[in-house]
C-alpha cells in the first residue's frame, strides 16, 4: 500500500501552511498534511458541446464514464474530433479540472473568466493540478475518486471566445517547449456526487512518477 502523499497549490508564500511548498520548482515534492489540500470551488455540467458549461449545484461521476448527462460521459472517446479519428478509442477525458489559481491569474492579466467558462467539470483550489503526476488519485466528497490521465491540449475554441487566451494558456518555457495550463483530465474509478465546497485529497502514485502529458 503506498503512503498517501498530499501536495498543495503555491504561488508566494502568504504564511499558509498550503501554500509552503513550491510544487513548480520541484513539481513532485509532497507534504504530508494532516488536512485535505483543497476544496471544490464550483462544479459545472453541460449535455452538449458547448465551449462553456453553465453552474450547476451538483454533479454526479459515473465510475468508468465521467459526468452524468455531460456530453462527454462515455467509455469510449466523445470529443468530437476524437470520435473521427477513432471512436474506439478509450475515453481518457471523462472529467476536467482547472484550479481556480489559474483564473485569478488570467484575471490579473485582463482577461475575464469565470467556473466553467472553458470547459471545467470542476474547479478547484488549494492543490497545483498541472504538478500532479500521471496515475495520482484525487478523492473528492463523500465517495468519488478521480485518476489523473493528462492535460488538456488548448484549442482553437479559446481562441475565439477570449483574443489572446490561446496564448496565455499555452506560453513557453526558458527552453521553448510549450506549458499546457489549461487544466487536466481524468477518469472516474468511484462515482459519488461533487459539489462546491467538497474536500479533495491527493494520493500519489507509487514512485517513480510520470508527469503529465497532453491526453
Amino acid at each position: 500500500m503506498p503512503t498517501t502523499m498530499l501536495l498543495s497549490y503555491t504561488g508566494k508564500p502568504r504564511g499558509d501552511p498550503l501554500n509552503a511548498i513550491d510544487t513548480r520548482t520541484a513539481p513532485f515534492q509532497a507534504a504530508m498534511l494532516k488536512t485535505p489540500t483543497g476544496r471544490v470551488v464550483a462544479v459545472s455540467c453541460d449535455a452538449e458541446h458547448n465551449f462553456t458549461k453553465p453552474n450547476v449545484s451538483t454533479i454526479e461521476l459515473i465510475a468508468g464514464l465521467g459526468v452524468k448527462g455531460d456530453a462527454h460521459l462515455g467509455a469510449t472517446v466523445q470529443h468530437r474530433v476524437r470520435v473521427r479519428e477513432d471512436p474506439t478509442k478509450p475515453n481518457l477525458r471523462q472529467v476536467h479540472l482547472i484550479h481556480a489559481e489559474l483564473h485569478d491569474e488570467l484575471r490579473a492579466a485582463g482577461f475575464v473568466l469565470s467556473p466553467g467558462a472553458i470547459g471545467e467539470n470542476i474547479t478547484t483550489r488549494g492543490i497545483d493540478l498541472l504538478a500532479l503526476p500521471r496515475g495520482t488519485h484525487l478523492h473528492i466528497g463523500r465517495s468519488a475518486i478521480i485518476e489523473v490521465t493528462g492535460l488538456r491540449n488548448p484549442c482553437r475554441q479559446i481562441e475565439a471566445f477570449q483574443p489572446g487566451l490561446l496564448a496565455a494558456l499555452l506560453p513557453r518555457d526558458e527552453m521553448g517547449n510549450p506549458v499546457l495550463k489549461s487544466g487536466i483530465m481524468g477518469i472516474i474509478l468511484l462515482g459519488g456526487e461533487v459539489r462546491p465546497g467538497d474536500a479533495i485529497e491527493v494520493r500519489l502514485p507509487p514512485e517513480p512518477h510520470e508527469r503529465l502529458k497532453k491526453v
